[in-house]
C-alpha cells in the first residue's frame, strides 16, 4: 500500500511518530513517501519524496486540522483518503491520535475504514479582460480582506451573476461545510453538516445589522468583487494558510470543485459527538444542579 505522510515539525512528538512508522510500515506492508520539508526528520534511510510518487492509496497528516487542510490541497483533486492523526489539541477533522496510531493503521491496511465525502471549492481570480488564474482547491475557505492592518473594505457579493447586494465589512467569507465550524462559524455563519451541499457566505465584522450570513446551492457561482476606490492592497486568502493578491478590476470566483475530500473515518463517532467532544457544544458541565 502505497502511502503519502505529510506533517507539521512545530509538534515535538514529530520526529518519534515518524520513526515509529518507518519502523512498523514493512510489517504492514506499507510503502512510505514523505513532503520534502519534514524529510530530515526521518531515520535514514527517509521515504523518498511525495512529489511524484505513484498513484497513494492513503495520506496520512501528523498534526491538526492545519495539517490535514494542507494535505488535502497537495492532493491536488485527487480521490486519496485521508487519515488524519491529531498531534494538538482540536483536531476537528481527524479520526485518530498518537495513542491510537498503531490501532489507526491496522484498520487501514485491512481496509476496514469508512470514508466522508466532503465538498471542495475550486477558485479563481478574473481580471476585467475576462481572463482566469486557477487557485489551490480549498477544503475549508477562500476569504478576501484587506492586507496590513485591519481595515474595512466594501465589496459587491453576486450569487449565479445576480448581485446580492454591497458588504461594507472586513471581509467576505466563502466557506464548505467542511469550512462553516472554522473561520465562517468565527463570522457569525450557521453550521452546517456535512453532507449538506451548500456553499456558505458570510461577513466579517459587517459595518450594519441588515446583513447576514447566507446559505447557498453548492451548484452556485459565488462572485466577490472590490468596489473602487476599496481596491487597493486586496488579498485573498485559501483555508487560511496561503493567499494571492488582487489588483483593481479582479474578482474572485468561487465554485464547487469537481472533486471531493476524502475523509478516513474510525470507529462509530459521528459528526455531533466530535462537536460535543471537541467544540464543547452544548456543554452545561459548568452549572450546578439546582
Amino acid at each position: 500500500m502505497n502511502v503519502g505522510v505529510v506533517g507539521n515539525p512545530s509538534y515535538r512528538d514529530l520526529k518519534s511518530i515518524l520513526a515509529h512508522l518507518a519502523q512498523v510500515a514493512p510489517r504492514l506492508g506499507l510503502t512510505l513517501f514523505t513532503e520534502e520539508h519534514i524529510a530530515a526528520l526521518w531515520p535514514e534511510p527517509a521515504p523518498a519524496p511525495l512529489h511524484g510518487a505513484p498513484q497513494l492509496e492513503c495520506l496520512v497528516t501528523l498534526g491538526g486540522d492545519g495539517t490535514l487542510l494542507r494535505g488535502a490541497r497537495s492532493l491536488n483533486g485527487a480521490r486519496t483518503p485521508i487519515l488524519g492523526v491529531n498531534l494538538g489539541r482540536v483536531g476537528f477533522l481527524t479520526t485518530a491520535n498518537a495513542q491510537t496510531l498503531d490501532w489507526a493503521l491496522d484498520v487501514l491496511v485491512r481496509r476496514a475504514y469508512a470514508t466522508e465525502s466532503r465538498l471542495a471549492l475550486a477558485p479563481f481570480i478574473l481580471d476585467k479582460q475576462g481572463k482566469s488564474r486557477p487557485e489551490p482547491v480549498v477544503l475549508n475557505d477562500a476569504v478576501v480582506h484587506k492586507g496590513g492592518v485591519a481595515r474595512v473594505i466594501r465589496l459587491r457579493v453576486s450569487v449565479d451573476g445576480d448581485e446580492v447586494g454591497q458588504y461594507s465589512a472586513d471581509g467576505i467569507v466563502v466557506a464548505t461545510p467542511t469550512g462553516s465550524t472554522a473561520y465562517a462559524l468565527s463570522a457569525g455563519g450557521p453550521i452546517v453538516v456535512p453532507g449538506v451541499d451548500a456553499i456558505v457566505v458570510a461577513a466579517i465584522c459587517p459595518h450594519t445589522l441588515a446583513v447576514r450570513p447566507l446559505v447557498v446551492p453548492s451548484q452556485a457561482s459565488v462572485t466577490v468583487e472590490p468596489i473602487p476606490p476599496w481596491t487597493e492592497d486586496v488579498l485573498v486568502s485559501f483555508d487560511g494558510q496561503v493567499g494571492t493578491t488582487m489588483q483593481s478590476g479582479e474578482r474572485l470566483v468561487v465554485k464547487r470543485s469537481e472533486q471531493a475530500v476524502l475523509l478516513v473515518r474510525l470507529g462509530p463517532e459521528g459528526f455531533f459527538a466530535r462537536m460535543r467532544k471537541k467544540l464543547q457544544w452544548g456543554d452545561l458541565s459548568d452549572r450546578e444542579r439546582q
